[in-house]
């Protein structure tokens, strides 16, 4: 993965990125990650990214965008977007997806 500022400074390093990462694997449990979200994220991009992950389950259930839609207010784009992970992606969605149905642990 890689970030782009779109500065010509380059104040940006990626190993910001990975020492976030690195220190995400040090929660235990959901209520240590909620805490952490919250501190981290404003409440508009908490419920973004619970919306990504809700589109992800209901994409996995067959549901169409239409009544994905429909059902969750999520707009079509977002749903494409989180389609075009679920299918071209990194596969983190995916890994979570068989991690919570308990096909891999």
């Amino acid at each position: 993965m890689t970030i782009e500022s779109g500065k010509t400074s380059d104040t940006w390093d990626e190993r910001h990125l990975t020492e976030l990462f690195a220190a995400l694997s040090q929660l235990k449990g959901p209520s240590e990650f909620q805490a952490f979200f919250e501190d981290l994220c404003t409440p508009a991009e908490l419920r973004s990214m619970a919306d990504r992950w809700r589109v992800t389950q209901l994409l996995e259930q067959g549901m169409s965008y239409r009544l994905i839609n429909e059902k969750s207010g999520v707009s079509t784009a977002t749903i494409t977007r989180v389609a075009r992970s679920l299918t071209y992606g990194s596969g983190g969605y995916r890994t979570l997806l068989k991690r919570q149905k308990g096909e891999i642990l």
